[in-house]
């Protein structure tokens, strides 16, 4: 499922059932993007002001107001934001509605993971032509593309998780991140909130990362992590 391609952004994904929202944003992040969820309507209309994402999933049927009217109001607002449909009505006068009003496609249910994700790039490559692929702090550098990781002119070997790890903390540089929005991003549903991993998975990126001088994992005492020059 994991294409190393994917470029890379945030994300809002707009689900009213919990079990299809888990499975999206657990998929997503695996994918490499940063991911909020809303259940609502209203939910996604303060998470789109709140986090200003590159792309909103948007199920069509919600159970406060519908998807076109939570675009109505983001494109009133002055919120342009890609958006693309998720719905279980492919009638021709739903897709015309929905596009009329500025939305950027439709994604029928029931759906595979593997079309979410590369219907998403490609809006993501439309509408961000300037995404980088190759995130540096100091003279460490992460290529998105082909998952090589450099110290200098060391390559540092990563296993997914890690690479996964330096990636989201890289995507933050010089913010602090908690050991809950980390295991939230990194690990999604896999482990039932032991930010313990967090711990033992940033001792074992400060192995290999490091190794030579200077130090650029630091820890925040009681609140976290982050990653700066």
């Amino acid at each position: 499922m994991h294409d190393s391609r994917v470029e890379r952004g945030r994300l809002l994904v707009v689900e009213d059932e919990p079990s299809i929202r888990e499975l999206l944003c657990a998929s997503l992040r695996f994918a490499g993007f940063t991911v909020t969820s809303a259940a609502t309507g209203s939910e996604a209309l303060t998470a789109a002001h709140s986090t200003s994402p590159d792309l909103v999933l948007l199920d069509v049927m919600l159970p406060d107001r519908d998807g076109f009217e939570v675009v109505r109001r983001l494109r009133s607002s002055g919120v342009r934001v890609p958006v693309l449909y998720l719905t279980a009505r492919d009638g021709a006068d739903d897709r015309i509605t929905g596009l009329t009003i500025g939305g950027d496609g439709y994604i029928t249910k029931p759906f595979s993971l593997e079309e979410v994700i590369a219907r998403v790039t490609a809006v993501l490559r439309r509408t961000r032509p300037g995404a980088p692929d190759l995130l540096t702090c100091g003279d460490l550098t992460l290529d998105v593309d082909s998952h090589v990781v450099r110290r200098g002119t060391r390559v540092i070997e990563l296993s997914p998780t890690e690479f996964r790890l330096l990636h989201y903390l890289m995507r933050n540089t010089g913010r602090v991140l908690s050991k809950a929005q980390i295991l939230d991003q990194v690990w999604s549903h896999d482990f039932d909130g032991d930010v313990g991993v967090v711990e033992s998975y940033i001792s074992y990126l400060r192995r290999k990362v490091d190794a030579s001088s200077p130090r650029l994992i630091h820890t925040v005492r009681g609140l976290g992590y982050m990653i700066r020059p």
